[in-house]
């Protein structure tokens, strides 16, 4: 493990450029003093991503997300902090020496450390318990399922023994404790004993997408249930927010990805040279995995098992794809249920040709659809076009709509003018599902006013304030200091910026670096980043900044007073509020423009 110094973060962070890092992630056309871009975090089709050069920093005024060049990449490689550090270093050919830490070190480091040490160990271990005598039933199994020595090693698949505790025992030796052993998720710590979590299975590592392994899948050998066990939610591992196989996709040079029910199918697919297939963690398919593909491709193909249970959850991944902007087809497997099965029977040829003839997830839609009308009776033919037409208000571009709309009239015999008046008629009624987008947009106003009613949103309003006019300093330091933000971070973020402005060395992106946590450094750019109604005059303005002084003011004299401890102090802090109550000798002047 390696830490840094601060003269180290701040060498990555002013050597690595935040426009050319973002610009080879993210297409950015300049806008004024700053650049602008389709925000990669969320699905959306006016650019509201804003990347500001001069203080070095990034901003979604969609989603809210912010932060500097490292907390950029730390967020879309989903990198721990080191990672990040280490991966702008080599691009800008920085050195950072690293110095091995002591045992006394490694136990003072994150639980997230640790827990990725005792995983790693732990898929060594299953891989060579498979490898052992011990693991023959796993070997076995996996050799009869075709998997290459190659494989299973490029996998790191492994076997969990018969029962008991042998792996607990292996890592306690190894020097861990139960306390740390229970947060991995691998052992039921119990008054009455410690056990292994999986056992008589297969193993599957789940890796991150640096190859991190940060939980594990397990395929029982034999009839007991659950068939398949996963890891449960630790500080590593999110099942709805990693894709098994993502970390070797995410290298490959095909412009799709293939999403797939299961690791077996992953696996086979991988093997037979379809290195872009992907699957969801034992769970269905969430909002979160469809922003981390869209990161890497703009369409998926769905091999979900051909029987009924997998083509209704391929219904339900088709509008996640579509609300994340991703191009959905899917694949027909007939008459073979799952990738592994058909390309066993068929060959990689013949998959290969059935990607290619991927149907288009809308039509699918439609498809599954018409399965429950009958068709010869003129009622229910009539019932599905008008399904059909309330489908097609799923489109918010006229331009898509209308293609769509064409598409569907030719291919199932409808008159287009038929269909159009139709679309217009529910369209004109606002169903439910329709105007999505606008729905959550009316949402996410809603919760800002209700943010904004905070004293953090006042916080934040006040530090954007200072550096976006730092000419204010002078007269906001004599109200207001450092510790009447009674929030934490909001004061360490307060203590560092008053800093800065004393010295005349005013970098914002640079107090982000103190914290070393994707949340911390998000937390600290919404800091800086808060709207502060620049479209005002001048005197709505100095209304505004003096009515917020004196909130945060009166809320920290509140706060030190439901806290007090001497009682004499209190005579003090009671005079001290009235006088911000009338605060017409404590008056901010803005200068003019």
């Amino acid at each position: 493990m390696a830490r840094f110094s601060e003269e180290q973060i701040e060498e990555v962070r002013q050597r690595s450029d935040i426009v050319d890092i973002i610009g080879s992630y993210v297409k950015l056309k300049r806008s004024g003093s700053g650049y602008v871009g389709l925000c990669p975090f969320h699905n959306e089709k006016t650019p509201s991503f804003s990347v500001n050069p001069a203080r070095q920093m990034y901003k979604c005024f969609g989603c809210g997300v912010g932060g500097n060049v490292i907390t950029f990449v730390m967020e879309y490689e989903n990198y721990s902090f080191p990672e990040a550090m280490q991966h702008l270093a080599e691009r800008a050919g920085i050195s950072l020496p690293e110095k091995e830490m002591t045992a006394e070190q490694k136990r003072q480091e994150s639980l997230r450390t640790i827990l990725l040490e005792i995983n790693t160990k732990a898929a060594r271990y299953y891989y060579a318990r498979l490898k052992s005598p011990q693991g023959k039933t796993g070997f076995d199994y996996l050799k009869e399922r075709g998997l290459s020595d190659e494989t299973i090693l490029h996998f790191g698949l492994g076997y969990a023994g018969q029962g008991g505790d042998e792996l607990y025992r292996y890592l306690r030796q190894q020097g861990y404790n139960d306390s740390v052993l229970k947060e991995s998720g691998l052992f039921k710590i119990e008054e009455r004993g410690c056990y292994d979590k999986f056992w008589n299975r297969v193993m599957f590592p789940i890796m991150d997408i640096s190859n991190h392994v940060i939980g594990f899948g397990g395929r029982v050998m034999g009839d007991a249930k659950p068939k398949y066990l996963n890891s449960p939610e630790t500080k590593l591992f999110d099942k709805s927010r990693n894709l098994f196989g993502l970390n070797y996709a995410r290298q490959g040079n095909r412009k799709n990805l293939i999403l797939c029910e299961g690791y077996m199918d992953v696996i086979a697919l991988h093997q037979a040279g379809f290195t872009n297939a992907v699957a969801s963690l034992g769970t269905a398919f969430t909002e979160q995995q469809a922003s981390l593909l869209k990161r890497y491709t703009d369409e998926v193909l769905l091999t979900y098992d051909s029987d009924g249970a997998g083509r209704k959850a391929a219904l339900r991944a088709i509008p996640i794809l579509r609300n994340a902007g991703l191009s959905g087809r899917i694949v027909n497997l007939e008459p073979y249920k799952d990738p592994d099965e058909f390309i066993k029977a068929l060959g990689d040829a013949e998959f290969e040709k059935r990607l290619g003839d991927a149907q288009n997830s809308f039509f699918f839609e439609i498809e599954e659809l018409r399965r429950g009308y009958d068709m010869s009776d003129p009622e229910q033919k009539t019932r599905y076009y008008h399904e059909i037409a309330k489908k097609l208000l799923i489109f918010q571009d006229k331009v898509q709509r209308d293609n769509y709309l064409e598409a569907v009239a030719a291919k199932y015999d409808i008159r287009r003018d038929d269909l159009r008046d139709l679309v217009i008629r529910y369209s004109n009624r606002m169903p439910e599902g329709y105007r999505k987008e606008d729905r959550q947009e009316r949402e996410r106003k809603r919760n800002q006013k209700e943010e904004e009613k905070g004293i953090s949103y006042s916080y934040r309003l006040l530090l954007s304030w200072l550096i976006e006019d730092a000419s204010l300093f002078r007269q906001i330091r004599e109200r207001i200091s450092p510790e009447d933000f009674m929030e934490e971070n909001y004061r360490i973020v307060a203590e560092m910026l008053y800093g800065q402005l004393e010295a005349g060395e005013l970098v914002p992106a640079k107090i982000i670096n103190y914290f070393q946590d994707v949340e911390g450094q998000k937390l600290a750019a919404q800091m800086f980043q808060t709207d502060y109604r620049t479209k005002m005059g001048r005197e709505e303005k100095e209304k505004a900044l003096n009515e917020l002084v004196v909130r945060i003011k009166e809320y920290s004299i509140d706060y030190r007073i439901r806290n007090l401890t001497n009682v004499e102090e209190l005579q003090n802090l009671i005079l001290e509020k009235k006088r911000w109550q009338t605060p017409q000798n404590l008056h901010i002047s803005l200068k003019d423009g």
